[in-house]
């Protein structure tokens, strides 16, 4: 748990004095000495990961090409284009193998 100083509101950190630890302050004078053990843990709640490319969901509505598997060298492949960097650059073409046994997935 991170303590603030009373007096300047900046973090205080641990040291050694002469009497155990204590909290400093490194901009004021301010010093309090540690007279308990002080432990305290606060796991904070992860967000989210949202998947970009849509998930599953996203491929089931996209073109098909005649697009050589790298894998299974099937000659065609579903695919979809993102803009994945900036505007000023050539959007990622991502590729699907259409061979239901083979699945593999790549991009150009």
């Amino acid at each position: 748990m991170l303590r603030f100083c009373p007096t300047c509101a900046n973090l205080l950190f641990v040291e050694e004095g002469d009497k155990g630890y204590r909290f400093a302050c490194h901009t004021c004078p301010y010093i309090k000495n540690i007279t308990r053990k002080i432990s305290h843990k606060k796991y904070p709640k992860l967000k989210e990961v949202d998947d970009v490319l849509g998930g599953a969901a996203a491929w089931e509505n996209v073109d098909s090409t005649e697009e050589t598997c790298p894998k299974c060298e099937h000659n065609r492949a579903f695919f979809m284009q993102i803009q994945t960097r900036s505007a000023d650059e050539p959007m990622t073409t991502f590729y699907k193998c259409c061979s239901m046994a083979c699945g593999h997935r790549w991009r150009d």
